[in-house]
């Protein structure tokens, strides 16, 4: 089974400006002025324009929104150096919303990107999430 990702966004062209600055994703395939493919992660991520407060799921009145807001999905990006990524997210237009922890399994940063979607970026120590396995 594969994984895709979409990411609704309101200005495409500041969307893939980010994602490449601040990931160092490049563009696949352009879809009109509507949607572009964005390579370099183990997944594609579609960048997709959508007009803000239009309706985000059918029967329902969920708008879309792009200042910050919550959602239970988010991105986590698995990265070599934690510190250099998020600095190049933040000169990119990210924020950060808590600073760098470090945990027995790693280091996580607390981010979110301009359309207001919250994602992480994970440096794995040692033994990574397999340092928190019981053992049985």
């Amino acid at each position: 089974m594969g994984l895709l990702v979409n990411i609704d966004v309101d200005d495409l062209e500041k969307a893939i400006d980010f994602y490449r600055s601040a990931f160092e994703l490049h563009v696949g395939r352009r879809f009109g002025v509507f949607g572009v493919e964005m390579l370099g992660s183990s997944s594609p991520i579609y960048l997709l324009m959508k007009l803000p407060d239009s309706i985000a799921a059918p029967d329902t009145r969920l708008q879309r929104c792009y200042e910050r807001h919550w959602t239970p999905v988010h991105l986590d990006f698995v990265v070599d150096d934690i510190e250099t990524a998020v600095q190049r997210a933040v000169s990119a237009g990210a924020k950060i919303e808590k600073p760098v922890t470090t945990q027995e399994w790693g280091k996580l940063a607390l981010m979110a990107d301009p359309f207001g979607h919250g994602f992480c970026f994970v440096q794995f120590l040692g033994d990574g999430y397999d340092a928190l396995v019981e053992k049985v």
